[in-house]
């Protein structure tokens, strides 16, 4: 399969909340709002896309309706350190404080109006029980 794009679909009750907790927050820009479905495109990373859809449209099988639940989204950036101290003057909830984890990166994690959690990550070089574990084309540096 050859894929031209791929982005995660987050289902809520509340579309426009939604898509306005990932422009205020998170620089995404809309580039299609149907009221029941928001496309969203990062302002800086026009490859990193977005969608927001109201999780009991008629789209999706009757069965499979409802919100999203257990979803991760992992953002990696240049300075978490920074993003950490912008969203905390923002008042966003911290549910894991930053760190860096052995396994070779530095984060911390927020949550959006649906409870998706949101891991903002910079890859760090891990330690060497971890680094045998990574391919060497991805070992973090």
């Amino acid at each position: 399969m050859k894929t031209t794009s791929y982005y995660p679909v987050i289902m809520t009750e509340d579309v426009a909340e939604t898509a306005r907790f990932y422009q205020t927050h998170f620089g995404f820009e809309v580039q299609f709002d149907g009221g029941w479905y928001v496309h969203l495109q990062s302002s800086e990373t026009p490859s990193v896309n977005l969608a927001i859809l109201d999780g009991s449209h008629e789209t999706i099988p009757a069965a499979w309706r409802g919100r999203v639940s257990g979803l991760l989204l992992n953002f990696e950036v240049d300075d978490p350190d920074a993003e950490y101290v912008r969203v905390q003057a923002a008042g966003l909830r911290i549910l894991q404080e930053l760190r860096d984890e052995a396994f070779g990166q530095r984060h911390f994690i927020t949550v959006d109006p649906n409870g998706v959690m949101i891991d903002v990550i910079k890859p760090i070089p891990p330690t060497a029980e971890f680094a045998a574990q990574y391919s060497d084309q991805a070992l973090p540096k």
